[in-house]
């Protein structure tokens, strides 16, 4: 079981059409966020099918798998991933190294929304978590986006939002849509899952500095009254 075999699956039921739309959905475009980037033009179920498959995939094909220039192809080698990840703790160190040695490879949103909380986040969960204050520090559009979305396992899984608030204030001033959705998404999750309060404690003195999205983010759940002040800047 190789990677060429995963391609070969793909090959077998890629769809042209498809993919042209996906390449406009993603941003693909000279001077768009994902320039370059290629698609298959397979479906998410279409690529889980895959991905269960191959599921014993050894790592070092995986790796491989995830070096593709094919979208599809790198999306299943991180489904693939985050299988290994939950069903063998023995690999968790290993998995979680060579992710952050790829991430040059993890280059969409969807790619990174899907795995940094699986692998990174789940990883760092009973440890120290210096490398997100690094990787928000990144000249890298992914490595930042992957600093904030790996704190979502923090938040669900131990009701901890004391890193996911660090780096917000860390990006807060950044100038990528993708970040600021990204920031104003997390500190959502820390109200809905854990504490308004608390969230507003946050917002409150830094709410008419953030970016406009990222505001918008973060207040979505509020109640409409309380939503229209911070919009307003009456809070």
């Amino acid at each position: 079981m190789k990677a060429k075999d995963v391609s070969l699956s793909i090959q077998q039921i890629q769809n042209p059409q498809k993919a042209a739309i996906l390449q406009r959905f993603f941003k693909t475009g000279k001077g768009e966020y994902a320039e370059g980037d290629i698609f298959s033009g397979l479906t998410v179920p279409q690529s889980r099918v895959i991905a269960k498959k191959y599921k014993d995939l050894e790592l070092s094909e995986i790796e491989n798998l995830l070096h593709s220039k094919i979208h599809e192809e790198r999306l299943i080698a991180l489904l693939i991933l985050i299988e290994h990840f939950k069903k063998n703790k023995h690999e968790q160190k290993e998995i979680f190294e060579m992710y952050l040695q790829n991430t040059k490879y993890i280059n969409n949103w969807d790619l990174v929304d899907l795995s940094a909380p699986n692998v990174v986040g789940m990883y760092l969960a009973d440890k120290k978590r210096n490398v997100l204050y690094e990787l928000a520090k990144s000249h890298n559009l992914w490595e930042k986006r992957i600093s904030i979305l790996s704190t979502l396992a923090f938040i669900v899984k131990k009701n901890e939002y004391v890193d996911t608030f660090k780096i917000s204030d860390i990006l807060l001033r950044d100038e990528h849509d993708l970040i600021h959705k990204a920031v104003g998404w997390m500190l959502r999750e820390v109200g809905k899952r854990i504490s308004q309060e608390k969230e507003e404690e946050f917002l409150k003195t830094r709410y008419k500095i953030m970016p406009r999205t990222m505001l918008r983010y973060a207040i979505e759940r509020f109640e409409e009254g309380k939503r229209k002040k911070y919009l307003r800047g009456e809070i």
